[in-house]
């Protein structure tokens, strides 16, 4: 059985969290006025990579730039709600964590499953940045 460091993993599952609300608030046009982008691009650590939901490999520049390009493109029915995060293999200083993302868009429903790596960053949001993220579709979005 694997010690879990509970502060790493308070800090790792409130950037889930919160990174999500940053999400919204970016990607709802009522809302991106008031977001600052430097809030994600803080969060993505170096060598940063994810696997999206469809298989495709994506580098730190391509999310980063995909996110940038993606303001207000939603109305203020988009909706991320982040279920059963829980904990994954970890060290001193790395965490893996597990959650489901569940978003509302376009009035279509759609549900992930995502494990994402952080580890421990003094100059990142929660004090962690993300290393790695996959995701695969539980619910592809409907319609």
């Amino acid at each position: 059985m694997i010690a879990i460091n509970d502060t790493l993993f308070s800090r790792a599952s409130a950037e889930v969290i919160d990174l999500h609300r940053f999400f919204v608030g970016w990607f709802v046009a009522a809302r991106a006025d008031e977001v600052d982008f430097s809030r994600f691009e803080r969060a993505m650590g170096e060598g940063f990579a994810m696997v999206a939901p469809d298989g495709q490999v994506l580098d730190r520049a391509a999310v980063v730039d995909h996110v940038r390009s993606s303001r207000a493109t939603c109305d203020d029915g988009f909706a991320i709600a982040i279920e059963d995060i829980r904990p994954g293999w970890q060290s001193a200083d790395t965490i893996v964590v597990f959650y489901v993302e569940a978003q509302l868009r376009a009035g279509r429903h759609s549900r992930r499953q995502s494990s994402a790596v952080f580890t421990i960053s003094s100059s990142a949001p929660n004090g962690v940045e993300w290393r790695h993220l996959h995701e695969t579709w539980l619910q592809m979005p409907e319609g």
